[in-house]
């Protein structure tokens, strides 16, 4: 079940009690995994800030979460007929989601804790604001690119009286470069193919004797050639259009075709490098660690990418891939990772404005296992009602209505909470 829980409740001896308990009762109920989610001191500020913090968080969170998942998107429609193994290439920091929510560890290089913490938050979103831009400004030119060579493709399907016919004609089939004669194209009904044989040369004066080929058919009927002096065209297909045959405007151009015909091999070639087949799948950092605890595993191991290697110096790595792929699993990496910093910076700012100064909580990160969502909300609010008992009694008895408090029993804890889904392609 790729979902996680966040919470944090006060550090305290009778709060860290009560975090044990809800690990035996978890643990032997087979109801969640429970790992202690390590978030650093921050710079609090003021508590005016903190509450100034904790809206932008949210807007930022909700911000974040939605650039992963259109990018998610982006890597799916980008990979087309392997689509299906596009959660292959969604890792963060060269290891899959799962193993990086539960190693995490904060960024100091990236986001240093020593700074103020509005400056922290302004780093966050200015990161993801730019990973934004680039990502609108990629998706845009790959599908004016993938629109136009759909444009072209879909102008060589349809029928003869739509598709172009620069695929099918060819030089021999036309009489060129004569000051007396045209060759037309004739569009006939399959049913009226004997009919054509039989009348084409009496449609109009001085139609060239034995001159009709067919060159291509579909489903309803032929495109066939017929050649004729210029003088007589516009008779011609007067007589055509009563006998219900179609002249299709149509008059050989060399380089025009030629000009196509690059331009759709120049598109084909374009999307293509946007994405290689040779080279789809990352190998995987890790497999989902199923530990209760987690050990941290270190740097430098295979686990984990080396000591020092950054995104962009990953970039470089992924030979036989296009540029918009690579760029969106690159960047995916580096947006996933800034959304769980920002979840952790909500688990700190939430804590110290519910649990007051000084700085004393400890934050939990649960797996819940499948089907097990209702019995453990059950469990952490038994474990935790002490924290707002106010608010336990509304969540006891749900016919008890407390003046200017607004609860919704499914939506409400007492304690810190935050929810991290990671089924990104549903």
């Amino acid at each position: 079940m790729s979902e996680f829980w966040l919470i944090s409740a006060p550090g305290d001896k009778e709060n860290l009690q009560a975090l044990e308990r809800m690990n035996t009762v978890t643990s032997k109920s087979n109801l969640s995994y429970n790992t202690k989610f390590m978030i650093p001191d921050f710079k609090v500020g003021t508590l005016d800030s903190l509450v100034g913090l904790s809206d932008e968080l949210g807007k930022l969170d909700a911000f974040a979460e939605s650039l992963i998942r259109r990018m998610a998107q982006s890597v799916v429609e980008v990979m087309e007929d392997a689509k299906g193994m596009a959660q292959e290439n969604l890792l963060a920091n060269g290891v899959d989601l799962t193993s990086f929510v539960t190693h995490f560890e904060w960024d100091m290089a990236k986001y240093p804790a020593k700074q103020p913490l509005v400056s922290v938050v302004d780093t966050v979103a200015k990161q993801l604001a730019q990973i934004e831009t680039d990502l609108k400004s990629r998706m845009a030119s790959y599908n004016t690119l993938k629109t136009n060579l759909e444009n072209l493709e879909r102008k060589s399907m349809g029928n003869l009286f739509t598709r172009t016919l620069s695929d099918i004609v060819s030089k021999e089939d036309f009489v060129l470069d004569s000051e007396y004669l045209i060759t037309l194209l004739v569009i006939v009904p399959k049913q009226s193919y004997t009919q054509w044989q039989k009348t084409y040369e009496s449609l109009s004066d001085m139609v060239v004797p034995r001159s009709t080929k067919l060159i291509a058919e579909d489903n309803e009927g032929g495109l066939f050639t017929v050649t004729l002096f210029r003088k007589v065209i516009d008779d011609f297909k007067t007589k055509a259009k009563e006998n219900k045959f179609t002249v299709r405007e149509y008059y050989y151009d060399e380089k025009e075709i030629k000009r196509e015909r690059e331009e759709m091999s120049r598109l084909l070639s374009d999307k293509k490098q946007q994405y290689q087949t040779s080279c789809v799948a990352l190998k995987k950092g890790s497999s989902t660690f199923r530990d209760h605890k987690v050990k941290v595993t270190p740097l430098g191991s295979p686990d984990r990418p080396a000591a020092g290697q950054s995104d962009r110096e990953r970039e470089s790595e992924g030979e036989g891939e296009g540029p918009l792929l690579r760029w969106l699993k690159v960047n995916f990496s580096e947006a996933f990772i800034a959304w769980i910093h920002i979840k952790a910076l909500r688990v700190f700012v939430e804590s110290v404005l519910r649990y007051g100064l000084p700085v004393n909580f400890q934050a939990v990160l649960l797996q819940p296992k499948k089907s097990s969502t209702k019995r453990l909300r059950e469990v952490l609010n038994s474990v935790f009602r002490h924290l707002d008992q106010v608010a336990a009694a509304s969540i006891l008895d749900a016919s008890v209505e407390i003046p200017g408090l607004q609860l919704n029993n499914q939506d409400y804890f007492p304690y810190v909470y935050f929810h991290i889904d990671l089924n990104l392609l549903d």
